[in-house]
């Protein structure tokens, strides 16, 4: 029935961003027409978490070794705004992007579904 998601980040500085997706995180994009980059993103899931505010949606990048990635991430200056941090159900950072805004990224400690068959 569903055959992918649609990820938008809203950003003060989207071209910035988007050359720092395709450069610096090295994801795979088609062009969309004027500048408009569409990246692939890697298998993903989606979890759904009661909250007392107001709704809102949040994106991790996850991977598996999260100092790993990070180190990986340093040798092509990316800025860690948010150091790793045990939550208990993972590893949680974030890198800055050249808009200010930040990019959580998540070694999850419990199963992940994104490797489920439907």
């Amino acid at each position: 029935m569903f055959n992918g998601a649609h990820v938008i980040l809203y950003t003060h500085d989207a071209e910035a961003d988007r050359a720092f997706i395709r450069d610096k995180l090295g994801f795979a994009h088609v062009e969309a027409g004027h500048g408009w980059l569409i990246f692939k993103l890697p298998p993903a899931e989606l979890a759904v978490h009661p909250t007392g505010d107001a709704p809102q949606h949040e994106l991790f990048l996850m991977c598996d070794d999260l100092e790993h990635t990070l180190a990986r991430l340093a040798e092509h200056d990316v800025e860690v705004s948010q150091s790793p941090t045990d939550r208990g159900w993972g590893l949680l950072a974030a890198v800055r992007l050249p808009s200010g805004a930040e990019l959580p990224l998540y070694e999850p400690h419990h199963p992940v579904a994104h490797g489920l068959s439907p």
